[in-house]
């Protein structure tokens, strides 16, 4: 039972970093410089999982193996008055769509409250089980 308790802990952990990679993907979807000033749109961000926890049982729970870029090309922006904007007033804007990250974080938000769920199944068979053999 306690098995149960890990799984669903690893999968809110990992969908936890899902929605931190996800806002900040919302946060700069603006974002047409990189840190040193120079023009590069943000590229937007994704999280790939893995089946298992490191360290752990490679056959229970889940958990963010790496964060990858999204390798799709930048959108080009009609907007001559941008600071950024090439000699035709086009500027390369991140390849960040706010409408696709939302429904991304609702599907996160969905994941964490089934696991949410499920922990709580799992504590209140765990305290069944007390109370039947007390």
């Amino acid at each position: 039972m306690l098995d149960a308790l890990d799984i669903s802990a690893s999968a809110l952990s990992a969908q936890r970093r899902r929605v931190e990679v996800i806002a900040n993907n919302l946060a700069n979807a603006g974002t047409t410089r990189d840190a040193l000033g120079r023009v590069n749109p943000y590229r937007r961000q994704d999280v790939v999982f893995r089946v298992g926890m490191p360290g752990g049982n490679p056959a229970k729970g889940v958990h963010v193996e790496r964060t990858v870029q999204d390798t799709s090309p930048s959108r080009l922006e009609h907007n001559p008055g941008h600071p950024d904007a090439d000699s035709e007033g086009f500027v390369r804007m991140p390849n960040v769509s706010p409408v696709i990250e939302m429904v991304n974080m609702m599907e996160a938000s969905r994941a964490y409250e089934l696991n949410v769920t499920a922990m709580d199944a799992t504590k209140g068979l765990f305290s069944a089980a007390l109370r039947i053999l007390a």
